[in-house]
């Protein structure tokens, strides 16, 4: 495939919500309604045992990274990770210790606050 025929998907930032109204008419369906209106989506039929068993639950540096919108050389530089060690995070060929985990979750959460936190440090 051709890079013109290609869509390229970025969530927005801070990543989805699940409006109340939803999770009301969500919560209000029993079991058998929420495997029938699963099974009618034909852009996103459930999946099988052996598709679940395949998956790789994605890394924290990953998920802090997409919900921030930032491409890794500009998440690098606006939290102070090298781009290699950025890499590795989301690849998972490294594990973060607990401070950098913690401090990944609060970029998660909301970067525009660390980001905003770290120029007043600074």
């Amino acid at each position: 495939m051709s890079e013109d025929n290609m869509v390229r998907y970025r969530p927005p930032p801070g990543g989805y919500r699940i409006t109340e109204e939803d999770r009301r008419r969500f919560e209000a369906m029993t079991e058998e309604e929420r495997y029938a209106a699963a099974l009618s989506d034909p852009d996103c039929p459930p999946l099988t045992e052996e598709q679940l068993a395949r998956m790789k639950r994605i890394t924290i540096a990953r998920s802090a990274r997409w919900r921030s919108g930032m491409t890794q050389q500009a998440f690098a530089d606006a939290f102070g990770f090298t781009l290699g060690r950025l890499r590795d995070l989301e690849q998972g060929r490294t594990q973060p210790d607990k401070a950098t985990e913690s401090y990944l979750r609060l970029i998660r959460e909301d970067a525009k606050a660390v980001i905003e936190m770290l120029a007043k440090a600074a």
